[in-house]
């Protein structure tokens, strides 16, 4: 692993009026063709199923969930550690049975495939007891790059919320997870907690017959990574203080609570595990003391991307962030356009969410009002996804562009939006 694997670029406008104590800037992190040079020396996959009763009805969920499994199982690379977990009101190591990790070959590809048909449904559902198996066959070996797949299609009825919230500490930068809910009978908090504290994605699953797509995708994506546990490392002067840290291209994640604090002035900040041809995009907020107009530049933060193996941190590119305080107007209100763009792509998810949050409570004033936003963030942003997913959630008066909720949505339709409202759009060039 070398510098010549990543690169790191700052976006901001690094002029303030004076007095100004606020400092934004875009850091964009871009890997190489051939990011780490070859394949990761160690990979893990465990694939957790429900197999709840409710997996049962219709039976067409179960047998969709073990094609679906079967497709991410065949996408394993040879010589990839993985394993099948079996997920009810209790968890049970499936394949194999004795709680191990088969090393994927052509042999126990097909002799995992064959054990498929034996999952029943039967059982409730307590998620936090499958993670926390997921984590104890994670650590019977020594992998750097780890990754599960979970789907439910319920709600964890049988463990406590905190049962469930301990789990996911427990297992938080062990292994990465994505989450999917088949069928609308989950709830997406529960799963988006899980994927956003281990660094995975959440989306619904309408329809059964489209698992087995949905898992390849994922278990393709996951073998395409190349290096685990790379942080976002942001210095600070003495007296500046980090408002946020963010994650907003590809998505909106909050990494501010995930800071790992080095020493007084500096902390890493987990960014995961990355593969070839990859580009991601951080908001940094930092608060400082103000400089005088026209005196020396101040530099407000260095944010660096480093590595860490056996031998210590390697930082593998570099980038500051910059403060100038002047009184020339023309400069000091340049917004980056960057800046300005994440800044609303952030604000579309959160009014996403509250919309959604104040139709469930049946406050419908409030969800118009944080919907009539999200319509315009969305169409001035170019997010034609988020756009296309609010259509279905409210009417907009061609006139008057007032809008309104639909008298009938799908649950569905705003289970999807829900779980898609973190999705960003770029800056366009």
């Amino acid at each position: 692993m070398s510098a010549a694997d990543f690169s790191v670029e700052i976006d901001q406008n690094e002029f303030l009026p004076a007095g100004a104590r606020e400092v934004n800037a875009i850091v964009t992190v871009t890997s190489a063709d051939s990011v780490g040079g070859k394949q990761p020396a160690g990979a893990a996959e465990i694939i957790i199923v429900d197999c709840s009763g409710s997996m049962a009805a219709p039976i067409t969920k179960l047998i969709q969930a073990r094609e679906a499994t079967a497709a991410a199982i065949h996408a394993i690379r040879d010589g990839v550690a993985f394993a099948v977990i079996a997920g009810s009101n209790v968890a049970t190591p499936f394949y194999p049975a004795d709680g191990s990790l088969a090393v994927a070959s052509a042999a126990t590809r097909d002799a995992a495939k064959g054990q498929l048909r034996r999952l029943r449904a039967t059982g409730g559902t307590a998620i936090g007891q499958w993670l926390q198996l997921a984590r104890s066959l994670f650590e019977t070996r020594d992998d750097g790059l780890r990754h599960a797949i979970l789907l439910t299609d319920g709600r964890n009825e049988h463990e406590s919320a905190d049962d469930l919230t301990a789990a996911i500490a427990w297992c938080e930068g062990v292994f990465r997870c994505d989450c999917r809910g088949v069928g609308t009978d989950w709830k997406v908090d529960e799963l988006r907690q899980i994927s956003t504290a281990l660094l995975g994605t959440v989306d619904i699953v309408p329809d059964p017959a489209g698992l087995a797509a949905d898992f390849q995708a994922m278990m393709q994506e996951s073998m395409a990574k190349q290096v685990a546990d790379v942080a976002l490392q942001v210095w600070t002067p003495q007296h500046a203080t980090i408002r946020f840290v963010k994650q907003v291209a590809p998505t909106v994640e909050d990494l501010t609570a995930r800071r790992t604090q080095l020493t007084p002035q500096k902390g890493d900040y987990p960014t995961g595990a990355w593969g070839p041809s990859e580009s991601r995009d951080y908001h940094v907020c930092i608060e400082v003391q103000p400089g005088s107009v026209g005196g020396p530049e101040m530099l407000a933060a260095r944010v660096s991307l480093v590595y860490t193996t056996p031998d210590g941190p390697h930082t593998l590119g570099q980038g500051n962030v910059r403060a100038i305080w002047t009184d020339d107007e023309a400069l000091s209100t340049k917004i980056s356009r960057q800046v300005a763009h994440y800044t609303g792509q952030a604000e579309l998810a959160q009014v996403i969410q509250e919309g959604l949050e104040a139709r469930s409570h049946g406050d419908t004033s409030a969800a118009e009002d944080k919907f009539g936003r999200a319509v315009e963030i969305a169409n001035e942003s170019g997010n034609v996804d988020a756009a296309g997913l609010l259509s279905k959630i409210v009417d907009v008066d061609p006139g008057t562009g007032v809008v309104r909720l639909k008298a009938k949505v799908a649950d569905a339709d705003a289970m999807k939006l829900d779980t898609q409202s973190t999705k960003t759009v770029r800056v366009k060039k």
